[in-house]
Parts: C-alpha cells; structure tokens; sequence
C-alpha cells in the first residue's frame, strides 16, 4: 500500500511525457509564498525512481522559493495505469473563471470580518492592486455581476463601473453589450470616476469594434447621451431585423428623423 513521506527537493525529475509542458514564473512565484506560508499541502505522485506524476508545478515553485523536501507518494503502478492519472489530473485542473474568483475572495472577507483588503493580499500572497480589482464586482450592481458570471465582461471592466453611481453602471453596461471594446469601458469608466464624463463632449464618437468601425456624428455628445442614443438605436435595429435589410431600414430610420424634425 503506497504512503505518503517526505523526499528532499532533488530526488525529483520531471516526466518527459508530462502533458503540462509550461509554467508561468509569476503563478510559480505565488504557489511557491503560498508553500512557504501553509507547508505542502496536497502530496506529489511519483515513481520510485523519483518521475513526478503529479505535482510538476509544485516541485518547481519548491526550486525556486528554497524549500528542501517535499511530501510525496510513491507508486508503481503500471506505465499505462499512471498515464491515465496524469491526464486525468490536467483534464480535471481548469483556472478559476473570473466570476469564481470574485466569489472565492468575497467569501474569504465575509469569513473573517476584520481584514482589510490588504489582509486578503497578503493571505493569498496577491498584491493589492490584484484583489482591488478582484472584489470589485462587489461594489457593481446586480446586472454586471451576472454578465461576469455569463463571461460578457471581465474583472478589469467591472473595476471601471465599480466607483460610479448605478445609473452611471448601468449606462457604462449597455454602451459594453452594444459592442464597445474593453478599453473603450476601462477609459470611459475612468473618467467617470474622476468626475469628469459628464463635462467632456464631442461631435464625433468612434467605436472600434471586431468587425467593423461606428462612428457617431451630430450635436455635441456627452458619455451618457452616446449610451442612450446606442441603446435607442439597438433597440429600432431589433425591431427591424426579421423584416427589413439593412439599407432599407437606414433610409427608414432617416425619414422618421426628418419627420420628427419636421
């Protein structure tokens, strides 16, 4: 029956067939704090002569940060038998999304009430910055935790709606699902904060987008009149796309401005 014990560091050799062949320094570096922090808390899986089955990264986060043994489990199962192990193991091991993330880190604050964020930093050895931006779809309202949650924007766009009013989010949420691109949020939110969204207006808004370019000509516009001349006009193009081509409801659409204009 195989048991757990304790190998030094260079008793381990990496597997040639291992399916993971690459290894980020940067998340090598935080498992490594995290190792120094907690101690090794799942075992490695290797053969007798020391082949890691699983636990790869865990020895090379070891390597770097200085740690001199590891705990391991030794096994000498059939070749086939092992293989199957490691590639179930990969299979089975996916990145948190970021909505998961989000939650993970809220949970943590609820379970202990008097940490700072910085207290949060130093437990998952993260820097400030990282879980400030983490937790911000916190401070979003309901609408853009769910569009995490579904992957329609990510945790850099939910920190630039996180400081605004809701009406702000919402707006900066509608202008996101129309098809804005993510620095155009970022940007748009960061003036927002700074107080200075409402006070800036152009007469000519460009939005690149993936496959093709909107430009938006007129009247001097400010950030939430762009939002809701979008909004507006994604709904008439909705309304229109079972029963019109495009040119033929651009022509309608400008004899209904003339119209009202008249």
């Amino acid at each position: 029956m195989a048991t757990m014990q304790m190998k030094p560091v260079g008793f381990f050799k990496a597997d040639p067939k291992n399916p993971r062949t690459s290894a980020d320094e940067t998340d090598l570096d935080h498992l490594g704090d995290d190792m120094l922090a907690r101690g090794v808390l799942v075992p490695l899986l290797a053969k007798p002569d020391g082949t890691i089955i699983d636990g790869w990264r865990r020895w090379l986060a070891a390597e770097r940060k200085g740690i001199k043994e590891l705990p391991v489990i030794i096994t000498d199962k059939p070749e086939m038998e092992i293989r199957g192990i490691q590639l179930a193991t990969v299979f089975h091991r996916a990145d948190l999304t970021a909505h998961e993330k989000w939650l993970a880190g809220a949970e943590l604050m609820c379970m202990n009430p008097e940490w700072q964020l910085k207290d949060l930093a130093e437990f998952l050895h993260l820097g400030a910055p990282t879980i400030t931006k983490l937790l911000s779809p916190s401070k979003c309202i309901a609408a853009w935790q769910e569009a995490l949650r579904d992957g329609k924007v990510g945790i850099s766009e939910c920190y630039a709606a996180s400081g605004l009013p809701e009406a702000d989010q919402a707006a900066l949420l509608t202008l996101k699902l129309s098809g804005a691109s993510r620095d155009a949020i970022v940007h748009a939110g960061r003036k927002s904060r700074n107080g200075t969204a409402s006070a800036v207006k152009v007469s000519r808004v460009k939005i690149a987008m993936p496959d093709a370019t909107l430009v938006i000509t007129g009247k001097e516009l400010s950030m939430a009149e762009v939002v809701e001349l979008l909004s507006e006009t994604l709904k008439e193009a909705r309304k229109a796309a079972d029963r019109y081509d495009v040119k033929t409801w651009v022509s309608m659409m400008k004899d209904q401005t003339k119209q009202r204009s008249d």
